[in-house]
């Protein structure tokens, strides 16, 4: 039987209503995230410009006079080192916290508060391998005819990757630190001693990272997705499943973090087996889970057996998810800052550059202060503006996204590769979206509970005409393209920030040496 044009219009508004536009709106909050950095960045636009015009003017007037740079050079490094931090901070809150408080897991000052905190312990505890990945080891000094260029260069990078921020954020484009740094130093590099100064390897290596971080952190906040989705969303009784299941989430959150904190602070892999420190990792995720069971069927008494009611059983871990990725960014973009400063101060001192070498506690103590008053200056009013789109975001996605990112860079920060967290996050979800796309639309287990829940009724067909398959692939297609913009973004900071380190190496140059 031949269907009418009614129950064809009919068919397609069912269709349309049952259709979860799931990654539309994941991918709306991330720009919204973005755009909203960048207006609450334009307040500290001008001011620091004014102040780095004025620091450059008093260096200048400092050198001529003195005709010694030994010290003006990294009090002045730590300036524009202090500034770059303080604009990371500012533009990075929302990725941290922005999930937890609008999903009301704990208030804005309890957030900021939390993160600020992190973000130091991260940069002191695990931030010294990746300076001295930027610091040491995308340049060959080797290449270079006197070390004079070599802090010069390193200057122009660390100066034009601040100044390339702020232009960035006046143009509200939305970019990468990580991109910006990398780009600068290469490009002063290049600008100083040719093609031979840069480290191409490392820096393969590096773009490597780019590219597979996001794919990292998709698949890592698409396998914890499917697991709660397994275990929890699609059981008959969801708070019982969830008494059993949160608690060992937040136990294997601990034990992973506590095996990753053990392995920095022995140093060396060696001084340590492995197998100890799993099983210190394990013992703590076991103490963990044993005090989260009570907390949990505490929080569970009274709650409806329902999605909704498993935002307040998710608290617990989506606190310490933020804290995590707090902590997990101030180990990987405090090198932004202070990679750059820890070169100049070692080359000062006449100490040699390019091989492995300590980073000292009050640089890594500039960066992740910077990050941390950036983050307490400019985030209550960056949550504030966007705190109507943050508020509907799901506590179960929030968590999902926030713990694959802080994984996937806290593994970066391990192995000391720069990654960018912007990259990460949008790689969580993009991969995030993909999979419920896929979930809604394949999954036996899903069917199943919903047949359950009709009284052995399966919900409406999909309906499949052709009119509607293309208006599926076009919105498609436009989603699709919606990250495209981002991605285009970030492939123009490098050499958008290589070209302006080199040019202001080539000012440097002519001036001090």
């Amino acid at each position: 039987m031949n269907a009418t044009p009614e129950d064809v219009q009919k068919k397609s508004r069912e269709a349309k209503a049952r259709r979860k536009d799931t990654l539309d709106k994941d991918l709306e909050k991330i720009t919204h995230l973005e755009y909203a950095s960048q207006n609450v960045s334009r307040g500290i636009l001008v001011p620091s410009l004014v102040f780095l015009l004025l620091t450059v003017f008093a260096l200048l007037v400092v050198v001529s006079l003195l005709g010694h740079t030994a010290l003006i050079i990294p009090i002045f490094a730590c300036l524009v080192a202090a500034y770059m931090a303080m604009n990371i901070g500012a533009n990075d809150v929302a990725n941290n916290i922005g999930a937890a408080v609008g999903a009301r897991a704990f208030s804005l000052g309890l957030g900021l508060t939390i993160a600020a905190v992190c973000e130091v312990a991260g940069a002191l505890i695990a931030g010294g391998r990746v300076v001295d990945t930027i610091a040491n080891a995308i340049l060959r000094p080797a290449a270079f005819t006197h070390p004079d260029y070599l802090v010069w260069s390193m200057m122009a990078a660390l100066l034009a990757a601040a100044i390339w921020i702020n232009i960035a954020t006046w143009m509200s484009a939305p970019i990468s630190t990580t991109h910006s740094i990398v780009g600068s130093v290469m490009g002063a590099g290049l600008a100083a001693a040719g093609f031979s100064a840069v480290n191409w390897t490392l820096l393969v290596g590096i773009t490597v990272s780019w590219l597979m971080s996001p794919l990292l952190g998709a698949v890592i906040a698409i396998a914890v997705l499917a697991f709660i989705k397994t275990t929890i969303i699609y059981t008959p009784d969801k708070i019982a499943a969830a008494r059993r299941w949160v608690p060992i989430l937040i136990g294997l959150m601990f034990g992973a973090f506590t095996v990753y904190l053990a392995l920095q602070l022995t140093g060396e892999p060696a001084r340590a087996p492995f197998a100890a420190l799993l099983a210190t990792g394990c013992v703590v995720g076991l103490v963990t889970w044993g005090l989260s069971v009570p907390l949990v069927r505490r929080q569970s008494e009274g709650l409806e057996n329902r999605n909704q009611s498993l935002r307040h059983l998710f608290r617990v871990p989506l606190i310490f998810s933020a804290a995590l990725l707090s902590f997990a960014h101030g180990a990987n973009d405090v090198a932004n800052a202070v990679g750059p400063l820890a070169a100049i101060v070692n080359l000062t001192h006449g100490q040699a550059s390019g091989g492995s070498s300590e980073v000292p506690v009050w640089e890594l103590l500039i960066g992740g202060l910077g990050i941390s008053l950036g983050l307490l200056l400019f985030g209550p009013k960056l949550v504030h503006l966007v705190g109507k789109e943050i508020t509907k975001l799901n506590p179960l996605r929030a968590y999902c996204v926030a713990l694959s990112a802080a994984v996937t860079v806290i593994l970066a920060s391990a192995i000391g590769m720069p990654v960018s967290s912007t990259h990460v996050a949008v790689g969580s979800i993009f991969g995030v979206g993909l999979f419920r796309e896929w979930y809604i639309r394949n999954s036996r287990r899903r069917q199943a509970y919903l047949r359950m829940k009709a009284g052995g009724e399966l919900p409406p067909p999909k309906d499949e005409t052709e009119a509607n398959l293309d208006e599926a692939r076009r919105r498609y297609l436009v989603r699709r393209s919606h990250l495209l913009t981002i991605v285009a973004a970030w492939t123009i900071t490098v050499p958008a920030s290589a070209a302006l380190a080199a040019a202001l190496a080539f000012i440097m140059f002519r001036l001090f040496i």
